[in-house]
């Protein structure tokens, strides 16, 4: 099974976590520093490759079926994400949710590279 990397509403504790089916948690980790964070209208945040300035953006990672990634996970993403690879602070390549290119639309996008951390920015928001 391959892991994917949450930083959202999914990861431990989240309001949706029960969308990953009791999938394992297998750690947590921070992304390579070559990504901006986003809140997307306040409602999830949204991860970007940039060519620079980027930095780590914590998150968790978990061991999720195919199955489970295909009938609950992805169904209850935004249409302004989409599944991609991404790549951690010790090199390895996961699955993502990452920011959708070209944007469908994006509603009023706050810049939270700097707190790199959903959770943070949810309680300090």
């Amino acid at each position: 099974m391959p892991l994917i990397f949450l930083n959202g509403s999914a990861m431990r504790g989240g309001p949706l976590n029960y969308l990953l089916d009791g999938a394992p948690f297998a750690g947590e980790a921070e992304t390579a520093p070559r990504y901006r964070f986003y809140s997307v209208g306040d409602r999830f945040p949204g991860l970007a490759p940039v060519a620079d300035g980027g930095a780590p953006i914590a998150g968790e990672l978990f061991d999720i079926s195919l199955d489970v990634l295909r009938e609950k996970l992805l169904p209850a993403e935004p249409p302004e994400l989409e599944l991609g690879v991404i790549e951690l602070q010790d090199n390895r390549s996961v699955l993502s949710m990452v920011m959708r290119k070209p944007p469908i639309s994006y509603p009023e996008l706050k810049d939270i590279t700097e707190i790199g951390s959903w959770k943070k920015y949810k309680k300090g928001a």
